[in-house]
């Protein structure tokens, strides 16, 4: 069994930076973990790729979805993707799971943690936003499917989590 890469040990540096428990998954230059956000757990890997000097970071929630929904989450993520500048949103349809996957390029073999730490949080942010627009649509009764108008969904701020210090600033 080969020895864990710089890179990826690199990682496991940031996450104790930030105090997040990780695993390190034997044989493979990949690291998984666990969060908690506003709305929904999120399920982490986070996988370096040496030769490339890139480090994916992926984040998984369970969503069980059925046929007549799936076009309309499918619609709502593409909608979604419209706004992003960073990572993507996907769909994982043989294992229904919504996911998010954000990657980045670096110059050194030690991945810089501020960096890391930035992708893990956005990572985090992005899939505990879209949760409360993914549940909604999936527990939308099949026959107001047609009416249900996504963009503006998406537009609702009652579903966007508090950001934290935000609630110390109210005077």
């Amino acid at each position: 069994m080969r020895p864990p890469s710089r890179q990826i040990l690199s990682v496991e540096d940031a996450f104790g930076q930030q105090s997040w428990h990780c695993e390190l998954v034997e044989g493979r230059d990949v690291l998984r973990a666990v969060f908690s956000g506003h709305h929904t757990r999120i399920e982490m890997t986070v996988q370096a790729y040496p030769p490339m000097n890139a480090l994916a970071v992926i984040g998984e929630v369970p969503m069980p979805l059925d046929d007549e929904h799936r076009p309309y989450l499918l619609e709502l993520l593409v909608r979604a993707n419209k706004s992003l500048n960073l990572g993507g949103f996907e769909f994982d349809l043989d294992r229904d799971r919504l996911v998010f996957r954000i990657t980045n390029l670096f110059d050194k073999d030690r991945y810089d943690a501020d960096i890391v730490s930035s992708m893990v949080h956005c990572t985090v942010a992005e899939l505990d936003r879209l949760a409360p627009y993914a549940i909604t649509v999936i527990r939308t009764p099949e026959d107001l499917l047609d009416d249900l108008d996504l963009q503006r969904l998406l537009q609702r701020e009652d579903f966007i989590p508090p950001v934290p210090g935000d609630e110390d600033d109210l005077p």
